[in-house]
């Protein structure tokens, strides 16, 4: 692979997620006040905080930096929806390194299955506006981490919203009212019996002019057969790929009749 082809000519490989300092966190002015840990703040993020996370007993705090920031994220084992997965790493690091290129300030974001969150506080931490969406056992935990990690640092504050693929798309998220320039997905694709739901989720979403950008690691053939199913109703361009781990990140368009 020519790594000197641009991502319009080739997809680029990508890279290990960078490490994080243990002490250092710094806000994106250059200041270190985010993630807070003071007492006002937690009254903040508690005062905010419409939906309650999960007691999971086996919560752990893991760092990450992008875009010269420290991220903290909650995380727990015990859910699918608690963990950073691969492609979420994966669609930071784009997000990060083509930022200007993407214009990301002042875009409005929608991400499907959100998880703990990170890629929707990076986007925010860029100057997106942001809804971050997933289940509704997800949702106490993600907009934890959201204002944990974006309250007081970012120019909008992300919003959380419950979003069950397939289900209620009109009523909650209706056409008439509601655009993004951007949906986003990170491993949203595995083996579960939702993937046509998914499917017709992301088309609903997207609109002329709309950008998915999907980041997946590849684990099992149903993952390529709803790639094929994808590739039918987007105009789908391989933006990057890591042929080791089986990380591919694609950008679709709705194709239009």
């Amino acid at each position: 692979m020519d790594a000197c082809l641009s991502s319009e000519q080739q997809p680029r490989p990508l890279e290990e997620a960078p490490s994080t300092p243990d002490d250092e966190t710094l806000h994106t002015d250059g200041t270190s006040r985010c993630p807070g840990d003071s007492n006002e703040i937690e009254a903040s993020l508690r005062s905010l905080q419409k939906f309650v996370p999960m007691n999971y007993p086996s919560y752990t705090q893991e760092n990450y930096r992008f875009v010269g920031k420290k991220i903290v994220i909650q995380e727990s084992i015990e859910s699918y929806g608690a963990v950073v997965w691969p492609g979420a790493i994966a669609l930071c690091q784009y997000l990060e390194e083509h930022t200007e290129e993407l214009n990301l300030r002042g875009a409005k974001i929608l991400e499907i299955g959100a998880g703990p969150g990170l890629v929707s506080i990076v986007a925010s931490i860029l100057g997106a506006q942001v809804t971050a969406t997933d289940l509704p056992d997800v949702l106490g935990n993600l907009q934890y981490n959201l204002l944990k990690n974006t309250l007081n640092c970012t120019t909008y504050l992300p919003e959380v919203k419950e979003l069950v693929w397939g289900e209620g798309l009109e009523q909650s998220f209706p056409k008439s009212t509601l655009y993004y320039d951007y949906v986003l997905a990170s491993d949203v694709v595995y083996h579960h019996y939702f993937l046509d739901k998914l499917l017709a989720t992301m088309v609903y979403l997207c609109q002329p002019g709309t950008v998915l950008l999907w980041a997946n690691k590849f684990r099992f053939s149903t993952d390529y057969e709803f790639l094929d199913k994808f590739k039918q109703v987007f105009d789908t361009t391989l933006l990057a790929e890591s042929q080791e781990s089986s990380i591919k990140l694609f950008k679709g368009i709705l194709k239009w009749d």
